[in-house]
């Protein structure tokens, strides 16, 4: 008897805990709205997917939960920080393939996200020493890490991405889609976010071109949806989502109306009928601190068909209240997921939060920082 009385009891506190109910995601069934970010770790050496990923993903899965893995480049030309993992080689693959497996064993469903840093790179990442690519000339000031991991430079100028160099990129996309699936995952996420190549398509301060991919907000819009057309064509449009931040201004890439061009990309979305758009919320500018605004991705979820997830800040209190007001379906955590390999459990308990530690996002040590965050007792 006390065993049902419990189970009911359990059941019931679930219940007052909106990032605790179940959700229909496509055609995946999450047991919870808490989602793993995709979040850079650069402990894939020589850019190959490492051993001990396997333990970090395995240890952040729950059954019906999902995860989206760290931005993995599409291409040599693609990369722009030390240690960051591909899946453009055979080699890359079967590197990731145990790495799902391990996500798949405990229930949870498994995204790449795929990515191009385009001009937030440096020409000793590029092919034969060459020129990043952007949508313009424009290069980021300040220092970038090169691909020894401890020497800093200034970021290269970039070369204008040519017209009839664009579908060469989109099918860098279509084909690390297509070796993603081939890896296991269970789809894909386009980086179309964070000042990097297909942002700096998007926003008018890095976009400067006259011809059909520059100008009007269609235009600027082109690069992106062409990925997502090529993409969703490829592996199916319910295995793709996209992460996009139209108020961010990381690695200089503000826009000069963010609300239209959050707007416009959302309802020509529409038109391909993806699983999901991941928008970044406003409160997130410059730096991954949050700052008070105005600003809201509402219009946004409202205009958008598909799920809509929201990423930027989140704690269990106001992540409960975006799914209660119908903000968003799944609420993305960063730094404390990282930090926390159980947080869907400690939401549903209201359990305290390790601390995470800063130093030790981006070093190269497969253990500390990575996979020795406590679980609760």
């Amino acid at each position: 008897m006390m065993a049902g009385k419990q189970k009911t009891e359990e059941s019931e506190s679930k219940q007052q805990i909106p990032l605790i109910t179940p959700y229909q995601l496509g055609p995946f069934i999450l047991s919870h709205r808490v989602v793993l970010a995709p979040l850079t770790r650069q402990r894939s050496y020589n850019y190959i997917p490492q051993p001990q990923a396997i333990l970090y993903y395995s240890q952040r899965t729950s059954t019906g939960g999902l995860l989206i893995a760290e931005a993995t480049a599409v291409s040599e030309s693609a990369l722009g920080y030390p240690d960051t993992p591909g899946i453009w080689t055979e080699e890359q693959v079967e590197a990731w393939k145990p790495i799902v497996n391990g996500v798949h064993e405990k229930g949870g469903i498994f995204f790449c996200q795929i990515w191009h840093s385009g001009r937030a790179s440096h020409v000793d990442y590029q092919p034969n020493g060459q020129a990043p690519l952007s949508s313009s000339h424009r290069k980021i000031s300040g220092k970038i890490v090169l691909p020894n991991g401890k020497d800093l430079a200034e970021y290269s100028t970039p070369r204008a991405l040519k017209i009839e160099e664009t579908p060469q990129i989109v099918n860098d996309f279509r084909f690390a889609a297509r070796n993603a699936i081939k890896a296991g995952f269970d789809g894909v996420e386009i980086h179309g976010a964070h000042g990097y190549l297909i942002d700096q398509f998007l926003k008018d301060s890095i976009n400067n071109r006259t011809d059909e991919y520059g100008g009007t907000l269609e235009n600027r819009c082109r690069f992106a949806l062409e990925i997502v057309e090529a993409v969703a064509d490829e592996i199916g449009a319910e295995r793709v989502g996209i992460r996009l931040s139209p108020f961010a201004q990381y690695l200089e890439s503000s826009d000069s109306d963010p609300e239209a061009l959050g707007l416009y990309m959302a309802e020509a979305l529409n038109r391909y009928n993806i699983l999901y758009a991941h928008y970044v919320e406003p409160r997130l500018v410059t730096s991954f601190e949050s700052v008070a605004t105005n600003k809201s991705l509402f219009p946004i979820r409202k205009a958008f068909k598909g799920s809509f997830l929201v990423a930027g800040g989140y704690g269990r209190e106001d992540g409960n209240e975006a799914i209660a007001s119908g903000k968003a379906d799944l609420v993305v955590y960063g730094r404390i997921f990282l930090a926390n390999p159980d947080l869907p459990r400690r939401f549903e308990l209201n359990a305290p939060l390790n601390k995470y530690d800063r130093n030790t996002f981006y070093s190269p040590d497969p253990v500390v920082g990575y996979t020795d965050y406590p679980f609760l007792e």
